[in-house]
């Protein structure tokens, strides 16, 4: 009987072990993880925050005993210390547990700032369900707080403190928040986001915090800049890093990112221990370079692709596009692949003469009620027609233009074969002529006539 020995209970931790136990019935699969809950949600912990889920506990998808009852052995509160590959042993809880295959899921872990008084009590981070239930206990008794950070999760807070009536000084060290968009397109979330701020949300660029103020408790930051800025709470959004130092200390390689580098099977660098979700470096399909992009939807793809593997299988898991998708209420923002920006930057590197084109219109018939204005940009390369990626952002269907150009670059669809494509179209649900294939044409005739 094979003994496989997981180590994350999250996204790809908790899918691998369900699948490998449907796979390999009278397999021995042991979880472990230094939680007290698995399976659960991350991603949804925003809108618990907002108010929009009642439950903490719908954010849980099974339970440890959901999983013992399908015969998978669940272990919380256990810690991981050490891998001893040389004998196939992990060290859990100072006691030595042997394997035959072992599954590295350790996940992510958020990006902590080093500066002073960061581990103040109501500083928190974002990242489990214990964090999400503690913040939105805090904003109950709260009126004004900072998130240092413009990026995804700091964004989705935004919503929910704003929901909730708290007044939000969001603290970003770059030119703009949200940028892993072109500029453009952070200027029109911002703007939507200010103009619609009833005076309660203040976003402050281009700086930093230096120190966080308070003895035992927060009270407030203290800028690059000067500033003081008194709050109730505070909330780190500054990003996530994988989480390596177990694989690091046992001699498994690391990628360029600093994840561990994984072939695609999901194998390490070492025989019999395999890696996947949020610790893991992914490949790129369109820079052909590694990235660290975490992702829960990836690390259900790598899970179950994994015990495929574990089981015998030939699964190959090809690579990521990067592909992402975020609101303010109704305002939506999406990207896929390259943005123009990224586009140039990599063009000397991977070989490619970035061409693009924006388009502005109605996400459907101008005259149905419910049509909204977005914003569309189309990359592709000027010498091989190749798509390179595509935003776009507004209060209409953004996020459905984003998966018609993610299903485009992986099928390899040059801009003639996109003009080609043959989209729905009714007054409630588009125009005649969709804003991506207005931005197609646009490419074939810059690049037939230049």
């Amino acid at each position: 009987m094979k003994k496989i020995v997981v180590i994350g209970g999250s996204a790809a931790g908790a899918k691998f072990s369900a699948k490998c136990k449907r796979l390999m019935p009278d397999s021995s699969i042991q979880l472990y993880t230094e939680e007290d809950i698995i399976s659960y949600s991350s991603c949804g912990l925003p809108y618990y925050i907002e108010g929009l889920i009642d439950d903490i506990n719908e954010l849980i998808i099974r339970t440890p005993d959901d999983f013992r009852k399908a015969g998978i052995k669940v272990y919380t509160n256990h810690k991981c210390t050490e891998i001893i590959k040389e004998k196939k042993i992990v060290v859990i809880n100072n006691k030595e547990i042997p394997y035959d295959e072992l599954i590295l899921a350790t996940g992510s872990t958020p990006k902590i700032l080093h500066i002073k008084n960061s581990n103040l009590n109501n500083v928190f981070t974002l990242k489990n369900i214990r964090d999400g239930y503690f913040i939105k206990e805090k904003l109950k008794t709260s009126k004004r707080m900072v998130i240092i950070g413009g990026g995804y999760i700091a964004l989705e807070l935004l919503e929910a403190f704003k929901a909730n009536g708290i007044e939000v000084f969001m603290i970003e060290s770059k030119s703009r928040i949200m940028s892993d968009f072109d500029p453009d397109f952070s200027l029109s979330l911002e703007s939507h986001i200010l103009k619609d701020g009833d005076d309660f949300i203040h976003i402050i660029k281009n700086t930093t915090v230096i120190e966080i103020l308070g003895e035992k408790y927060f009270e407030g930051v203290l800028l690059s800049n000067g500033e003081k800025i008194l709050a109730d709470f505070c909330v780190l959004a500054t990003g996530v890093e994988p989480n390596v130092e177990l694989a690091k200390n046992a001699g498994i390689k690391l990628g360029k990112t600093g994840a561990i580098k994984v072939n695609c099977k999901m194998r390490t660098s070492e025989p019999n221990i395999w890696a996947i979700g949020d610790c893991t470096e992914k490949h790129c399909l369109i820079t052909k370079i590694p990235v660290y992009a975490p992702s829960g939807s990836t690390a259900n793809k790598e899970g179950r692709l994994c015990a495929i593997n574990v089981a015998g299988g030939r699964e190959i898991f090809k690579g990521v596009l990067c592909s992402s998708v975020t609101r303010y209420f109704d305002f939506t923002i999406a990207r896929v692949g390259l943005t123009l920006e990224k586009a140039f930057e990599f063009a000397e590197i991977v070989d490619i003469e970035p061409v693009e084109a924006t388009v502005v219109k109605s996400d459907r018939a101008g005259y149905m009620p419910k049509s909204q204005e977005i914003m569309v940009r189309l990359v592709a390369d000027r010498r091989t027609r190749e798509i390179l990626g595509a935003q776009a952002a507004g209060l209409g269907d953004a996020d459905k233009r984003i998966n018609v150009i993610a299903a485009s670059i992986n099928s390899n669809l040059s801009i003639d074969d996109f003009i080609n494509l043959d989209l729905t179209y009714a007054p409630p649900y588009g125009t005649p002529i969709d804003s991506l294939l207005e931005c197609a044409y646009k490419i074939k005739k810059d690049i037939d006539t230049n």
